[in-house]
């Protein structure tokens, strides 16, 4: 009676889930199934309870094994698999949005979206036995050790020069082993060439949608596979 009490309990929220109200910002993927490591994104806003694309949309990339459930706002279905770190899957789902890091001393953005230069200092920590996995650390002085520099932010990476974090698996509850570094950023090969787990596009699209987002729209991300998202349009109230 406990178990189905609590299978009970599962599916019922399950079935409550809607985006959030204060979100009247959406950026989509829907990518053609759950192996795929293309999609097709689109920003969208509400107005009045409706939501309206804005512009065009336009192709990304994601995960090289392409797409898993992952650890954002939505709730997972029972007995699904989950994004685990280095699966070369792109988390699935409806995440919120956190701030944006680049090379660059400035961007066009939002006033009040966080944006930080990235200095050698940077780490991003993809290291599950870390207390601080999945978190940006600001170190005191120069990476010193191996680790420290296998975590920095600043590679010398072109792709990795703007990148607006996805949050999943994000602070407070940060999960070992769930997936970390989850990214908007730039793609590499003009598009020919998957990621590790993010989702990527050409960077004038990338700083064009940076400039748009406004966190007083309370942005989120979605992204499912195409039957996935049809599936759940009406029920999560989707654009």
């Amino acid at each position: 009676m406990k178990f189905l009490a609590l299978l009970f309990a599962s599916a019922l929220s399950a079935s409550a889930f809607q985006l959030p109200a204060a979100s009247s910002q959406c950026i989509v993927g829907k990518a053609d199934d759950w192996n795929s490591s293309k999609v097709t994104l689109s920003l969208y806003e509400r107005t009045g309870g409706n939501w309206q694309q804005v512009g065009d949309s336009w192709t990304g990339r994601l995960g090289k094994s392409g797409l898993v459930w992952g650890l954002g706002l939505h709730p997972n279905p029972p007995g699904a698999t989950l994004k685990k770190e280095g699966d070369l899957r792109s988390p699935a789902g409806v995440f919120g949005l956190g701030g944006a890091w680049g090379y660059d001393r400035s961007i066009q953005k939002n006033p009040k979206l966080f944006y930080r230069q990235v200095t050698s200092r940077d780490l991003w920590v993809e290291d599950p036995a870390s207390p601080s996995y999945n978190k940006n650390i600001i170190l005191e002085r120069e990476p010193a050790t191996s680790w420290e520099k296998a975590q920095q932010m600043r590679q010398g990476d072109y792709p990795h020069s703007l990148k607006l974090f996805i949050a999943h698996n994000a602070p407070p509850k940060v999960i070992p082993n769930a997936g970390s570094s989850i990214f908007f950023h730039i793609w590499r090969g003009e598009g020919s060439r998957p990621t590790a787990g993010c989702t990527t596009m050409a960077e004038k699209q990338l700083r064009k949608l940076i400039a748009r987002i406004d966190p007083d729209r309370k942005p989120i991300y979605v992204l499912l596979p195409k039957a996935e998202y049809e599936q759940r349009r009406a029920e999560w109230k989707l654009p």
